[in-house]
């Protein structure tokens, strides 16, 4: 039907006889002779309508935007003056003498092309036009182009891309399971994969060696900018590599899908950092690395002052107190204080002290701060030569339960280091290490792990179960500008320290066979050392291309409430389809049933 894409025709192509096919973009009548921009996946061009070719001209009057049309041309210059040098064919114009209508269009729900913001609900319901848009054509370009280059990347490599399994079993990834029952299994249910963990650390039992798949995963759970109940990731897995030597090879994958598709070169070694030292630093184990503000403690000043706010978490031992200097923060009106006040509140600040630096000679007399008359003077000097503080600064402090004062000053720090535009490069990777194996669940009184129960304990057996909270994993994780882009970490390749984590997690020897058997049983005939990496590729593209949220990078992604506004998903299912699963619904219980229960 047609000989080059809309895109493609440029002054190469003069003199020449062109069939196209697209849809109008624009439409414009300019004394009597008719401009069309016909609009494919490759981009624009423009065709003319002369009225010397009457049947022609006539439908080039009929259609309007959106129709789908086939033109046949010949490729000629532009007039002079006309020329659109933002366009790849602006050079060129199309004088059509043939032309087909191959279907109309009613209006649209919303302008192709325009500055008009559009309701997000809007564009997800009518998809298919939203993908329409030009915005929305390049980021799928781009993924496309990501994923294509990965694959190139690991199959000059010598990985094999591998299929596993979609329906499943449960296994505890730390979200909740989308189940699907199972007609021919009465009362069983298959897992949607959270991750296909368990199956990758199969074939590397199996001798695969190194495998690779761009895999669909699900996850139930509460969703936001950067997540999705189904999503694509890149996993990895590989036998017979140290941490060191994944760390190594990702690296060189990312810098070269970086460089390779949006042109971006990245460090040639990222640096390395320990868990332990991101969360001192920057109260997170996604620091933004572009953002130089960094977390001072202060809790050995705080300790004997009478300032309760304090004194308490300084004297604490699941306590912090931290100082966050702001170059030139000064200028921060009480008014935008405030409102960073009522920020921090989110992630359980119950407030945000803070001292304003007007003279840095002039001791306690150059300090603006309600809280300055509850500690004496050399606390203060303290402070401001731990912080470095200058004439014009800004200091904030946060003093709470260690995990409030990380999220919530974490928080504060990458909100100023944004809205003042503190960034320091475009581009700041990071491989972070040595995360604790286990974290304590003071509710559940139990352990969880940090990165799923196969990881591997970096101390031995005697070690780990001696002091489980001591005990540091193989773990990594790729950070770029406070997103991570990938975890990983060695596995564990032995039945015997297998069975020692689930039992640290509380799971005892039948719940550990019920549900990990297969494992275990595997684990016992020859298991390499192997260990991997999952990237997550919406997010991956989402930074690649500049965009807020994975759903513009997803070609039909769900809303927040996890659903599908263009197909109305979830949706009831019939009774008999019920029937031939033997399930029965149960009506949801009213508020008065609830408090009964209660």
């Amino acid at each position: 039907m047609r000989t080059h894409k809309c895109g493609e025709v440029t002054k190469q192509h003069l003199g020449e006889t062109v069939a196209l096919c697209g849809w109008v973009h624009r439409r414009r009548d300019h004394g009597g002779v008719i401009f069309i921009d016909l609009r494919d996946r490759e981009g624009l061009v423009q065709v003319v309508f002369n009225p010397e070719s009457a049947e022609t001209f006539a439908i080039a009057e009929s259609v309007r935007s959106e129709y789908v049309l086939r033109v046949k041309g010949t490729v000629r210059d532009r007039l002079e003056g006309t020329v659109n040098p933002k366009m790849k064919t602006g050079e060129i114009e199309v004088l059509v003498n043939h032309i087909e209508v191959l279907n109309e269009s009613e209006t649209p729900p919303f302008p192709i092309e325009s500055d008009i913001e559009v309701n997000e609900e809007m564009r997800l319901r009518y998809r298919y036009i939203d993908l329409r848009r030009t915005e929305m054509q390049q980021k799928m370009r781009v993924r496309r182009e990501v994923t294509r280059n990965l694959r190139n990347f690991l199959d000059d490599r010598e990985y094999y891309e591998i299929e596993t399994p979609i329906l499943t079993k449960a296994t505890p990834e730390g979200a909740r399971d989308y189940i699907v029952p199972s007609r021919t299994h009465e009362n069983a249910f298959f897992a949607l994969p959270q991750s296909p963990q368990l199956y990758k650390q199969l074939l590397m039992i199996s001798g695969m060696d190194k495998y690779y798949q761009v895999v669909r995963c699900f996850r139930d759970e509460d969703l936001r900018a950067d997540r999705q109940p189904e999503f694509t990731q890149l996993d990895i897995e590989t036998s017979f590599m140290n941490e060191d030597e994944i760390m190594d090879t990702m690296e060189q994958m990312i810098r070269n899908l970086f460089a390779e598709v949006i042109n971006v070169e990245l460090d040639e070694n990222f640096p390395v950092m320990t868990y332990a030292e991101a969360m001192r630093l920057y109260g997170s184990d996604k620091p933004d690395l572009r953002i130089p503000l960094q977390f001072v403690d202060i809790a050995e000043d705080m300790k004997d002052v009478d300032f309760k706010v304090f004194s308490g978490p300084a004297n604490d031992p699941n306590g912090r107190v931290v100082a966050l200097k702001i170059p030139n923060g000064s200028d921060l009106s009480r008014k935008e204080i405030d409102g960073l006040t009522k920020y921090v509140s989110i992630y359980g600040a119950r407030g945000l002290a803070y001292i304003k630096v007007n003279d840095r000679d002039a001791g306690l007399e150059g300090l603006q701060s309600p809280i300055v008359k509850f500690a004496p003077a050399e606390v203060w000097e303290s402070v401001l030569i731990k912080t470095a503080a200058k004439t014009g600064d800004l200091i904030f402090f946060g003093a709470d339960k260690t995990n409030i004062v990380n999220e919530a000053i974490g928080a504060l720090r990458v909100k100023i280091g944004l809205d003042r535009g503190l960034l320091e490069g475009e581009w700041k990777p990071l491989w972070l290490t040595d995360f604790p194996m286990f974290d304590w669940d003071d509710k559940n009184q139990r352990w969880n792990a940090i990165h799923h129960p196969f990881t591997a304990p970096s101390c031995t057996m005697e070690e780990l179960v001696a002091n489980p909270g001591e005990a540091l994993s193989r773990a990594y994780d790729l950070i770029l500008n406070g997103t991570e882009l990938g975890g990983g970490s060695i596995r564990i390749n032995r039945t015997d320290m297998q069975t020692q984590v689930f039992e640290i997690l509380g799971i005892g020897k039948q719940e550990a066979r019920e549900k990990f058997g297969f494992l275990l049983d595997a684990l016992k005939y020859g298991c390499p050392p192997h260990g991997g990496i999952a990237f997550g590729l919406d997010r991956l593209v989402m930074l690649m291309t500049g965009s807020s949220s994975i759903r513009d990078v997803i070609a039909f992604p769900k809303t927040q409430t996890a659903a599908c506004p263009l197909i109305d998903a979830p949706a009831v299912v019939n009774d008999a389809q019920l029937r031939e699963l033997g399930i029965k619904l149960r009506q949801p219980a009213s508020k008065e049933d609830a408090q009964q229960d209660d």
